[in-house]
């Protein structure tokens, strides 16, 4: 039950982020340019485990990105606003497929499999 949750708020987050990207009138050539680009992130893993899992989770958790639509619209930043968003889409996205946040074990070994 608690796996199916976390499957469904990522589809939430995804779902809203396009909903707000779409509000913001954001361009959609932008959107799927820069959708994997949280997948960047990886690179740590050139290194070891842990720093991949330690890299690889900064990338792949709502802080940053959150902290970047708040800036954003305070600043009125609009560029900035529509990479966070597509950011949590990303994210969102990941979660909705059950790829989740790595352990320095290995990199399949997620959070979202250990619910």
């Amino acid at each position: 039950m608690s796996k199916t949750l976390l499957h469904m708020e990522g589809l939430a987050v995804l779902a809203g982020s396009v909903y707000f990207y779409a509000s913001i009138d954001g361009s959609w050539w932008l959107f799927f340019l820069c959708l994997f680009v949280p997948d960047l992130f990886m690179v740590g893993y050139l290194f070891n485990k842990g720093t991949g899992a330690m890299i690889y989770n900064l990338g792949h958790t709502y802080v940053i990105p959150l902290l970047l639509l708040i800036v954003s619209v305070g600043l009125k930043q609009e560029l900035l606003l529509a990479l966070s968003l597509i950011w949590m889409a990303h994210i969102g996205m990941d979660r909705t497929l059950g790829y989740g946040l790595k352990y320095p074990t290995n990199f399949k070994d997620t959070h979202l499999q250990k619910v």
